[in-house]
């Protein structure tokens, strides 16, 4: 048995660890640079909010400890378990939560609270990857979708339900997953036309829209009669059909259903709208905190834009900024770099696995760790929606960092047992 867990430590993954650990410090520097007080100028005071992350900091690197010596078939075996904890959570949150920043989406705990909607992202990584390492499950057959789309959908709606539209978006990434086990490509290329379809919804009118798609597949439709394709007429219709509902269905859920502040950051995104004191303050200003870092950066604490608070929530959901103004070019793509090879190492571990449920899991981590990562810094630079997710292991707060830090440490505890299988 001692030899044994020898074995585990000479087996894990020390590389992804030390990323994790630069994230974390990177993280907890610039939330110190952040929110600096001169009044509190000890990075380990507890009154204020870095003190608070070396806390949860300190917490985080227990449970990955805790995670690593545990057995990782537990992972396994109680897989739905955890899933259905979670989503008993999220039905707690929309009874009993507390609003923040427009959100139901917190569980008060003393003076502290919990998002478990940030957990929630475990349990359905690990659910789906139970389910489809089943030996009986196919993607290629329908009951095998539709049970692993409602296992993906469950808790995505249930967070739409507490107004956090950003940590619903996050559950797209599990695609990345279906398309792993062999789910077709034309998928992909479906969702990606439904989303150029949607942009386009809301940049054109809607009738002026539906009848030039009317046209075009009109004229398809010709064009492939002539080749005795007289049997193509039903998939024609059905695409009209399916592009009308989308695009009435945006222009409903563009007008009736999205609150002010959202429908004016999507006009400002689209270029419909320039709002630099209201929606679009946020992104202007970070947008000049992160350019005026210049190549090499402002140097520690030097940053002007991040000291005097002229870009909100800079600590939490817009944390590059100060990375891009103290740390500069750089920096920043030293940053970026890190997160783009742990994305890629932890697919290249899942594919060494001999375990399916660890492949699978790998894969639905990778996901979520690139979305996170590429929406939070596309936000922060106005390429993207504001959208409100965190940086990974940067952003402030105990939730974030404890649910992405479970869900690497299982990972890289699946990986330490490779040669077995789980």
């Amino acid at each position: 048995m001692e030899s044994k867990q020898k074995n585990i430590w000479a087996n894990l993954e020390w590389k992804v660890i030390i990323a994790f650990l630069f994230l974390v410090v990177a993280g907890w520097l610039n939330i110190y640079a952040a929110v600096y007080d001169g009044e509190h100028s000890s990075i380990f005071d507890l009154s204020c909010r870095y003190g608070k992350q070396m806390i949860w900091i300190i917490a985080a690197l227990v449970i990955a400890l805790f995670v690593l010596v545990t057995d990782p078939k537990f992972f396994s075996q109680t897989s739905y378990l955890i899933y259905i904890v979670c989503i008993g959570l999220l039905l707690v949150v929309l009874v009993t939560g507390s609003v923040t920043k427009g959100a139901k989406s917190w569980i008060g705990v003393g003076d502290f609270g919990i998002q478990p909607s940030e957990f929630a992202k475990l349990g359905t990584a690990l659910a789906l990857a139970k389910l489809l390492s089943a030996i009986n499950m196919d993607m290629k057959e329908l009951r095998t979708k539709l049970t692993a789309i409602g296992i993906i959908v469950l808790p995505m709606l249930l967070v739409l339900l507490q107004n956090d539209t950003g940590s619903a978006l996050v559950y797209c990434s599990f695609v990345f997953v279906l398309f792993r086990e062999g789910l077709s490509s034309y998928v992909l290329i479906f969702g990606a036309l439904t989303i150029l379809l949607f942009v386009l919804a809301l940049l054109v009118n809607p009738y002026i829209l539906l009848s030039i798609i009317l046209v075009g597949v009109l004229i398809a439709y010709f064009i492939m009669h002539r080749k005795n394709h007289n049997n193509k007429f039903i998939y024609f219709l059905g695409v009209i059909v399916f592009c009308a509902i989308v695009i009435f269905g945006v222009d409903f859920a563009y007008n009736d259903v999205l609150e002010s502040h959202q429908r004016e950051r999507i006009e400002v995104l689209l270029g419909k709208k320039q709002d630099f004191k209201g929606a679009g303050y946020n992104v202007n200003q970070s947008k000049i905190a992160i350019g005026s870092g210049g190549f090499f950066g402002k140097g520690f604490l030097q940053g002007t834009q991040t000291k005097f608070n002229f870009v909100p929530e800079q600590d939490t959901d817009f944390i590059f900024c100060t990375v891009g103004e103290e740390w500069g070019f750089v920096g920043s793509i030293i940053l970026v770099f890190v997160y783009v090879w742990l994305c890629v190492k932890i697919i290249k571990m899942a594919e060494r696995q001999r375990s399916n449920f660890a492949r699978l899991y790998g894969y639905g981590i990778a996901g979520i760790l690139f979305f996170h990562f590429f929406v939070n810094i596309g936000m922060t630079i106005g390429l993207l929606p504001v959208i409100g997710i965190p940086l990974p292991f940067l952003s402030y707060g105990g939730s974030s960092l404890w649910a992405f830090t479970v869900m690497l440490f299982i990972f890289i505890r699946q990986d330490a047992n490779r040669n077995e299988l789980v």
